[in-house]
């Protein structure tokens, strides 16, 4: 245990000391790299910058990274991809991805919003859909944002959150926000 509070402290201050550049670009990183842990980098960035700036940053790099992710697979679905697909697939994928292409606002936040949820594959599969990117960025912005907040918020002892009751209830309350916000903007900016 000794060992793993050392490492986190060690890690808290190279992220404190390299500024919230290494901060963001971590964060900014783990939408091109799955395998890296959002969890621990948001954990990170609101040890070494408290809670507010933590989340800020962690916030707007995971927006950014994962919007510059959905554009460079719109760009190769457009060049390359959907040549591929007519080509070499079935039309159950085709099928798939069509039904993914006209997903409802509300029906993406949620998907955005589960703490669990692969962004790097949602990032993927809206890019190849060719989901509108007014939709796809309107989604990010709402969905991560309770993402971050819950990775910040319980972030420091995961095994332990997840067996309390009143993280189960946060996690509950922020889909629920999350569906009304997007329900309103949804029909403000006619968006579906």
């Amino acid at each position: 245990m000794d060992l793993v509070t050392y490492l986190i402290e060690y890690s808290t201050d190279l992220i404190a000391s390299g500024g919230i550049i290494i901060g963001f670009l971590l964060v900014f990183l783990e939408c091109f790299i799955p395998a890296l842990p959002l969890s621990a980098f948001v954990v990170l960035n609101v040890n070494a910058f408290g809670f507010f700036f933590g989340v800020l940053i962690s916030w707007l790099a995971t927006c950014f990274g994962s919007f510059l992710c959905y554009l460079i697979f719109s760009y190769v679905e457009e060049k390359f991809i959907r040549k591929w697909i007519s080509k070499k697939t079935n039309k159950k994928i085709a099928l798939a991805i069509n039904k993914f292409k006209n997903i409802k606002l509300t029906k993406l936040v949620f998907l955005i919003t589960l703490p669990f949820t692969p962004s790097f594959l949602i990032n993927i599969i809206c890019g190849i859909a060719d989901v509108s990117k007014e939709k796809f960025l309107i989604s990010l912005l709402i969905g991560k944002v309770f993402t971050i907040i819950f990775w910040g918020y319980i972030g420091k002892s995961i095994l332990d959150s997840l067996t309390n009751i009143y993280s189960l209830i946060y996690i509950i309350i922020a889909l629920i926000v999350s569906y009304i916000i997007s329900k309103i903007i949804s029909r403000k900016m006619n968006i579906e």
